[in-house]
């Protein structure tokens, strides 16, 4: 649809899983051993040949109960970015803080209100998490490695996943989020490939970044493509986010998405920039980007 070109110029035990594609080369994920304290998650050891820096990522997918007990079924897949935040208040940022992600889905998942979906968090890579999750270059900050970051979900990421688990594959049925710079990277890659992300969750986006540079991106969203989108801020979070989030709402709706439909835009009173608070709406987001059938 655009290209980042057109954003720069408008503003533990392992064993190996050999991937069989063309892109992918072997032993690029090495299975860690499981953890038995979080059933039915899986994690892996990732060397990605698009972004070699650093020389492994932690990749952790976590799938529903019904993915053994229907093992004709297939499944949506939620990428979601800061992966380490996600599952295991062992790895994560702030030690014991994390997402409830599994327990969250679960426990929407055995009340019927959402399909089940796979989970897959993609963890960041520390100092280089800025890079990763810009889609731009800015002269002071630096960043601008979304494009190739996205070269790596779609690239690399995906294919492993749809080849090692049963996915439902469509755009409709693939999901990507994030908060902070992780919300800020899943609008851009949502927009720019529509053909692989249907569904985005856009938590308190750093629009921010290099000068707001992302809504003149958004601008370009013509003609609109087929996403459902999830976004919000908190209001302690600032003024000046919570003003930007809402002129990206704005600007979402004057481009022709519909609110309650295809947009969701939650702005919550009291919400700051945590974990805490993330986990705290996670259940909305669930809800509003894969609804039970």
């Amino acid at each position: 649809m655009f290209s980042v070109l057109d954003l720069q110029t408008t503003f533990s035990a392992a064993k190996p899983v050999r991937p069989t594609g063309s892109f992918n080369r072997p032993e690029e994920f090495l299975r860690v051993a499981d953890d038995e304290s979080i059933p039915r998650l899986e994690s892996y050891q990732f060397h990605s040949h698009v972004l070699p820096d650093p020389d492994q990522r932690m990749v952790q997918v976590y799938l529903p109960p019904q993915y053994s007990m229907e093992p004709e079924r297939r499944f949506p897949v939620f990428y979601l970015q800061d992966g380490q935040n996600l599952f295991d208040g062992r790895t994560s940022y702030v030690v014991g803080r994390t997402w409830q992600a599994g327990s969250t889905a679960d426990s929407l998942n055995e009340a019927g209100v959402i399909e089940p979906v796979i989970l897959v968090g993609v963890a960041n890579t520390g100092l280089r998490r800025m890079a990763e999750y810009t889609p731009t270059h800015n002269s002071k900050m630096g960043g601008g490695e979304g494009q190739r970051y996205g070269q790596l979900l779609i690239d690399e990421l995906k294919p492993f996943v749809d080849r090692t688990y049963r996915t439902l594959t469509s755009a409709w049925n693939t999901g990507l989020g994030g908060s902070s710079l992780g919300g800020l990277i899943s609008l851009f890659l949502g927009l720019e490939r529509p053909d692989v992300f249907g569904k985005l969750a856009v938590m308190s986006p750093s629009i921010w970044w290099d000068h707001r540079s992302i809504l003149g991106f958004v601008n370009q969203a013509i003609p609109r493509p087929e996403l459902r989108i999830w976004l919000d801020m908190g209001t302690a979070e600032g003024t000046r986010h919570v003003r930007d989030t809402d002129h990206l709402h704005r600007l979402l709706l004057r481009l022709g998405w519909r609110e309650g439909v295809d947009l969701a835009y939650l702005e919550v009173e009291g919400g700051v920039h945590d974990e805490d608070a993330w986990a705290r709406r996670f259940d909305e987001v669930l809800r509003f980007l894969f609804p039970a059938g």
